[in-house]
């Protein structure tokens, strides 16, 4: 028993040893596996009134990445998307970008598809020096943050004069309503370049009512509106109120065009108004009937993947994540040491030279030109604004057509 006992705690000392070094391995490979991938933050509207927005996004996002990774990824490293919930609410957008610029160490994000809450989230990756590139924030604002924040859309002032011009040219609108989200900077934005535009062009804005999202009742402000007899009502809204004006509206018997801006992209829009939306219309970043191989390869990819066609905010996050690959796809190639650094988690030792390979990363992302994207030939402005063409969609009997694209 003496000899047995003696060597008890010799046997859990090699016990234990051995342990030790099994998990030791077994740390060795899963770290190896976490640092061989490069970080992609994301952040948007899972949940919450617009969930449509995040959900079309994130998707067109996931089918992006799972495309590059399957090629090989970025000079052989695979993408990793790390993606946030902000639930449509601009303090949830500035706590989920902070995290994954300060926990998650991504060395971009893309998002969000509200103005507001970009424009909440997006200073943590300025002061980061982070790139950010939203795949549909319109207002202006947005890149007036910083010189690391991007867009691969067109912005309000050009979709408002579309939206005026089109109301003057093809509608022949003289007189013009106007009723916005007096909450939101997308909606309050757009109504002023439309009524800018709108009144240069020598029409007259004779009614301007408000409302705030999530209301459901807007007749006070149609009934005023309707008093004035507005050729067209201008409503650069979101889908999930656009939808209960339009029906609304038609209930108090004005029967003339509705316009709106990409606020109305959504599956829900027809659900929600119906008939109310036949002979409305609203600009649009993209067309699904487009004959361009790729865009239609891409409308096969998604419908295959997820059940349901794009919308314009799938194509536009689609773009968003490709046009963010390219560059990182340029920086491997021009820098294959400063790439080396946006690898894995970085460490004291490279923390500085991962800022100036973030730096460089920033630079190509603004010198893009011509970039091929589904929704268009994109360029970066000297505002990392996108400069691409606009395209304007009208609603006949429950579908989409196309009346024109509109260049910048």
């Amino acid at each position: 028993m003496l000899a047995l006992s003696a060597r008890r705690p010799r046997l859990a000392a090699f016990v234990s040893a051995v342990l030790v070094l099994v998990v030791s391995a077994c740390l060795l490979v899963s770290c190896g596996k976490k640092a061989n991938e490069i970080r992609i933050g994301e952040f948007g509207s899972l949940t919450g009134t617009t969930a449509t927005f995040g959900i079309s996004t994130k998707n067109a996002i996931d089918l992006a990445i799972e495309e590059v990774n399957a090629a090989g990824g970025v000079n052989g490293v695979p993408l990793r998307v790390i993606v946030e919930d902000d639930q449509g609410k601009p303090e949830e957008a500035n706590t989920a970008v902070k995290k994954l610029v300060e926990q998650d160490r991504v060395v971009a994000v893309l998002g969000e598809v509200a103005s507001s809450r970009t424009l909440a989230g997006a200073p943590n990756c300025q002061n980061a020096g982070v790139p950010m590139v939203t795949p549909s924030s319109t207002n202006p604002k947005v890149t007036q943050v910083g010189d690391f924040i991007f867009r691969v859309c067109f912005i309000d002032p050009f979709q408002g004069m579309v939206a005026a011009k089109f109301s003057v040219d093809s509608l022949k609108a003289k007189t013009a309503g106007i009723l916005r989200d007096i909450k939101n900077d997308y909606s309050v934005g757009l109504a002023d370049y439309f009524d800018s535009t709108f009144t240069s062009m020598g029409g007259r804005v004779v009614a301007d009512e408000s409302y705030s999202e999530g209301d459901i009742e807007f007749k006070a402000q149609l009934t005023a509106i309707k008093a004035k007899s507005p050729d067209v009502i201008f409503v650069p809204g979101y889908y999930t109120e656009v939808g209960l004006i339009a029906r609304q509206a038609r209930e108090l018997g004005y029967d003339k065009p509705l316009v709106g801006g990409d606020g109305w992209v959504s599956d829900r829009l027809i659900d929600i108004g119906g008939e109310a939306l036949q002979g409305c219309y609203f600009v649009n970043h993209f067309w699904q009937g487009s004959e361009d191989p790729a865009v239609q390869k891409f409308i096969k990819a998604y419908k295959d993947k997820f059940g349901s066609s794009p919308d314009a905010l799938a194509a536009l996050g689609y773009d968003a994540a490709n046009f963010l690959v390219a560059a990182l796809k340029e920086l491997a190639t021009q820098d294959a040491g400063g790439f080396a650094t946006l690898v894995g988690t970085p460490t004291s030792a490279t923390e500085q030279p991962r800022k100036e390979a973030l730096k460089r990363l920033r630079d190509i992302l603004a010198a893009t030109r011509d970039f091929p994207g589904i929704t268009g030939s994109i360029s970066m402005d000297e505002y990392r604004n996108a400069v691409k063409p606009a395209f304007f969609l009208t609603i006949d009997k429950g579908d989409y057509k196309v009346v024109g694209a509109v260049l910048p």
